[in-house]
């Protein structure tokens, strides 16, 4: 056995560590920078038994963290799942923020842009979805969504703006 899978192992016999423990053995595994640690990664990212810290904490990496193209459409679904899962409103909003690097995916743009547009979702998750929207860039999909935000009571101003920032009426 290797360190990676050591440090692996180490994690899941820990399930009732307390979060501290299960954080310092995150971090073990992200300094290897080894692409086996992110099935593990999404693995405690889905389960609810974790903690709200440790999976908030899981999500930080994986927006930041430079991964291995193999592994983005499951970093972007499982981060889909959080969204409609109807998770803890700080990992929704952790989840809406990492999207933002995933936006070329499938099925991402419209979660984003069905979250920005409902206005019985909190201010702070829709201005979320908004940035992450934001930062696609003028994609066809894109500039559908914004004007269709652009008719919104909070964010329409915003997306009006973004619009006319990408010189799109």
């Amino acid at each position: 056995m290797d360190d990676a899978e050591l440090l692996m192992d180490a994690y899941r016999s820990q399930a009732t560590a307390s979060v501290r423990a299960k954080l310092d053995a995150l971090l073990d595994l992200e300094r290897l920078r080894d692409p086996r640690v992110v099935p593990l990664l999404l693995e405690v990212l889905d389960d609810r038994r974790e903690p709200m810290a440790v999976r908030i904490h899981i999500l930080k990496r994986l927006r930041n963290a430079e991964l291995m193209r193999n592994y983005r459409p499951a970093i972007a679904e499982a981060m889909l799942r959080l969204l409609s899962n109807r998770s803890g409103p700080d990992l929704r909003l952790e989840a809406t923020l990492a999207l933002a690097q995933f936006t070329d995916m499938e099925d991402v743009l419209a979660a984003l842009g069905g979250i920005a547009l409902d206005p019985l979702e909190p201010i702070d998750l829709r201005y979320s979805a908004f940035t992450s929207l934001q930062q696609a860039g003028p994609t066809p999909e894109c500039v559908s969504l914004l004007r269709q935000l652009s008719a919104d009571e909070m964010l329409g101003p915003a997306a009006v703006r973004v619009l006319s920032s990408w010189r799109i009426q």
